[in-house]
């Protein structure tokens, strides 16, 4: 599903993928243009996960960013207000985000069930949460993970 707007989960924010997706969502329900299917993972899923991870609450997130802070502030209040990532912080993190779904307890029954449920080709190529996601929103290349690891990327 093309949605205008929405960020993708290797964008990066201080190194950090997804998060300027998380942000991007917000946006967008803020506006009314995030389709509904959507809103159940709205703080939950990876959304909750950053949260966790950054030691920071969604609805100070969602807050922050409804004031109009762009994704680099929200990052840098969430480190200011939750905790700040060293370099390998942000390396387990993106890993795992990354990663999600790839022999893993999401390998065998969910990753399966959604390639069926989208009608992807079932071919291995799609592995992962991210896979799915970018695939589904029209933005999936092969070695889109190639690009994102590169550390010349911000």
């Amino acid at each position: 599903m093309n949605i205008p707007g929405i960020k993708g989960c290797w964008e990066k924010t201080g190194g950090l993928f997804y998060f300027a997706r998380m942000c991007s969502k917000i946006r967008l329900q803020a506006a009314g243009t995030l389709p509904p299917d959507y809103f159940d993972y709205l703080g939950t899923g990876f959304d909750g996960r950053t949260c966790r991870y950054l030691w920071v609450k969604y609805e100070d997130v969602k807050a922050q960013v409804l004031a109009g802070k762009s994704d680099a502030e929200v990052l840098e209040w969430c480190f200011q207000n939750g905790r700040r990532l060293n370099d390998e912080e942000i390396l387990i993190y993106n890993s795992f985000m990354s990663k999600r779904g790839w022999h893993d307890d999401e390998s065998d029954e969910f990753i399966p069930g959604l390639i069926k449920k989208y009608g992807f080709k079932d071919d291995g190529s799609v592995l992962t949460d991210f896979d799915v996601i970018e695939m589904d929103e029209g933005r999936w290349r092969p070695d889109m993970w190639h690009e994102a690891w590169n550390p010349a990327q911000p």
